[in-house]
């Protein structure tokens, strides 16, 4: 059975610069699909939010203040993926889209993801390959650099930067079990898609541009002292995968 729809959703953490400019390039991604856009701000700033809420009314995307489901604090991401299971489960036959705000995808980007997805009817996760503004592969797909063109199908974990959670891993793998100490889940889900039994996808035919962490620029000390990202990693508790 085809995929009917999607429900595309972009979680947020302050940048609302960036995260605007990636909301408009989604603009038109949609044109051509039966779909949602859900923009959910995790705990920004008033002015950051207010800007976010705005571009989503100019956009005809749907806001939604995490401040208002939960006072647990950012990131939330736990949250979000578990009501929009919910939601997907029950409209039926329904993938589940992540965007990152620091991610920029093309026209075509959703078109063939869900075609892509349509096509191999025991997928669990389909994901377009990020790059650099140059086209080169970049985090977190380095491990893909010598595969440009061709489409892997994977053990290797996916991330959510730009990936389709299909209905058949919706169905297969239940969030609410997803261990709630943890900040992330891209790896977790990725492995639970292959125990299901599933085949995950990463697309290197499918370039989207990516500009890491704009939202938590700290991360972006992983790349240039990661001594000291890893030591705040594990000192302060931060990004548990």
């Amino acid at each position: 059975m085809a995929m009917r729809n999607l429900r595309i959703i972009m979680p947020v953490k302050d940048a609302a610069k960036t995260a605007v400019e990636a909301l408009e390039a989604l603009k038109p991604a949609t044109a051509d699909l039966i779909c949602e856009v859900i923009v959910y701000d995790d705990f920004s700033t008033d002015e950051n939010s207010l800007l976010l809420r705005e571009a989503c009314s100019r956009l005809g995307f749907t806001f939604v203040s995490l401040s208002e489901l939960t006072n647990h604090p950012s990131p939330n991401y736990l949250l979000v993926l578990q009501r929009e299971q919910e939601i997907c489960r029950k409209e039926g036959n329904t993938g589940l889209v992540i965007v990152e705000s620091d991610v920029f995808v093309t026209p075509e980007t959703l078109v063939c993801l869900k075609a892509e997805a349509g096509a191999r009817p025991d997928s669990g996760i389909v994901a377009a390959v990020t790059t650099d503004e140059e086209g080169r592969i970049n985090y977190p797909y380095l491990y893909a650099k010598r595969k440009k063109g061709k489409n892997l199908d994977t053990r290797r974990h996916l991330s959510f930067c730009c990936s389709l959670l299909t209905p058949q891993l919706l169905e297969k793998v239940d969030f609410q079990n997803l261990d709630s100490s943890k900040d992330w889940f891209d790896v977790t889900i990725s492995h639970l898609s292959l125990e299901a039994g599933l085949h995950n996808w990463l697309l290197c035919t499918l370039p989207v541009v990516h500009k890491p962490h704009q939202s938590r620029p700290w991360k972006q000390l992983k790349y240039k002292n990661p001594l000291l990202y890893y030591w705040r990693k594990f000192t302060h508790g931060f990004d548990k995968i």
